[in-house]
């Protein structure tokens, strides 16, 4: 705390006397070279003034505490995000590179279209081994053989129990034990049937009618047949993603929060204000500073993370399509699994830089840290409590809060819709949008709130 305190007092101090000093170099120049000079010494110093605002948050023990933490809590998520088995033919589960190997030629071996022909090949497969003697016995050794031999058609079979299931909403992990392979031929009709009977029944009230048509539009023009091929690597990316996010952002809250209000805590708020610049550059600096941070320290984050996991688990499988995962069997958006990555990134950025904007507004307005860093946790835990609330206007709220932006893959399989201007659009466009936009228009608001402090 007192060395933040001595860099706000020797920064603003030292601009202050060449701000004013320079009054006096002025007649000695010609004009042109006054303001070229004077435009090369503005960003500099702007640029130095952002760097001190980055240090002083960083140079407090409790602040490097943090990125140590953070750094302890993204590698714990790594190892959990990297743990995949592989059940060999002994029946015992593996791990490692060697595992993630033997699982990834077993499913590629699978891979390619996924038409009637592959359907009825993996509906004949899984009965073949249900038919062994390690697939009837119920000893658990043998039964992990033969859930070993399965492997390499694992994934395609949980779509199976989705396509065949009973209703939209049902899940029966034995259903595809009970197909033939006469019933191939409907594995694509299925879900569309599946979700014209859910709208007709359970979800009759839920929508419009317009919406109800949006629906069964995006299910009944998506590309068929779907291309196959091992994604280990992305499902488990996507799965651990948003933790990582949230994660990312509490962090974010709790380092930006005293960007404002630590001037007012240190004593250092007559400095600050007291200098040439110190209602105008001086804030401009603090604003930027939050920015730098966010960005750094998410990108970094993301890249790491996405590196370590798709580095061990393999970017195979990128450009198939979002439903050839079980997850996202029943989504509606028509994306590719580099796409689907592309949102989950950016509308965690989006969603990190609104929620700190807000940090700093409210530190800004209140003078004070504590009350800065409940923001995050406010807007990440409240929707989680709201949400077990039996309302539909209550989801539409959800659908939209900015939590979601931070599990933008989650948001892809929820069923929120809304019409705008006769328009049926789902709701992570609007999210993007929305956010994206208040994100930038947060920042001059914080700046003018600080101003007037």
């Amino acid at each position: 705390m007192r060395e933040a305190r001595t860099l706000t007092v020797l920064l603003y101090c030292k601009l202050t006397d060449e701000e004013k000093g320079s009054g006096n170099r002025m007649n000695e120049k010609t004009v042109h070279e006054k303001v070229r000079n004077k435009k090369i010494k503005d960003r500099y110093r702007g640029k130095e003034q952002v760097y001190y605002e980055v240090k002083k948050v960083f140079c407090k023990t409790r602040s490097r505490m943090a990125i140590l933490l953070l750094m302890l809590l993204m590698g714990v998520t790594f190892c959990f995000a990297m743990n995949v088995e592989y059940i060999n033919e002994e029946g015992e589960a593996e791990t490692g590179f060697s595992a993630v190997a033997r699982l990834r030629a077993a499913q590629k071996e699978w891979s390619g279209d996924l038409n009637e022909e592959k359907i009825r090949q993996v509906i004949a497969e899984n009965r073949r081994i249900n038919e062994t003697p390690e697939g009837r016995t119920e000893r658990i050794k043998e039964s992990n053989i033969a859930y070993g031999w399965k492997q390499g058609i694992a994934e395609i079979r949980s779509l199976l129990n989705c396509a065949y299931a009973d209703g939209f909403r049902h899940y029966d992990y034995y259903l595809a034990d009970s197909l033939s392979e006469a019933e191939a031929g409907a594995f694509y009709r299925n879900r569309i049937k599946l979700l014209r009977e859910w709208l007709a029944g359970e979800a009759k009230d839920q929508y419009s009618e317009a919406e109800k048509m949006y629906l069964i539009r995006q299910y009944e023009s998506l590309e068929i047949p779907l291309y196959y091929d091992y994604r280990k690597g992305w499902t488990q990316l996507f799965t651990y993603a948003p933790t990582v996010v949230m994660i990312t952002m509490l962090f974010l809250g709790y380092l930006v929060a005293g960007i404002f209000s630590n001037e007012f805590t240190w004593k250092t708020d007559a400095v600050f204000f007291a200098a040439y610049h110190g209602r105008d550059r001086a804030v401009a600096a603090k604003v930027w500073a939050g920015v730098w941070i966010v960005t750094g320290i998410y990108w970094l984050s993301m890249l790491f993370y996405s590196a370590a996991v798709l580095g061990y688990l393999g970017v195979d499988g990128w450009n198939c399509p979002v439903q050839t995962e079980f997850g996202d069997w029943k989504c509606f958006y028509h994306l590719t699994v580099w796409q689907k990555y592309l949102l989950i990134v950016i509308g965690g950025y989006i969603g990190c830089m609104f929620m700190a904007g807000l940090c700093m507004l409210v530190s800004a307005k209140t003078k004070s840290a504590v009350v800065a860093v409940m923001v995050p946790f406010v807007l990440i835990f409240l929707p989680s409590f709201l949400g077990n609330l039996e309302s539909e206007a209550v989801n539409q709220i959800l659908g939209l809060l900015p939590d979601r932006l931070l599990q933008v893959g989650n948001a892809l399989g929820y069923f929120n819709l809304y019409t705008l201007g006769g328009r049926v659009i789902g709701a992570v466009p609007i999210l993007l949008v929305l956010y994206g936009i208040l994100a930038v228009a947060v920042l001059p608001i914080v700046y003018r709130c600080f101003v007037r402090s």
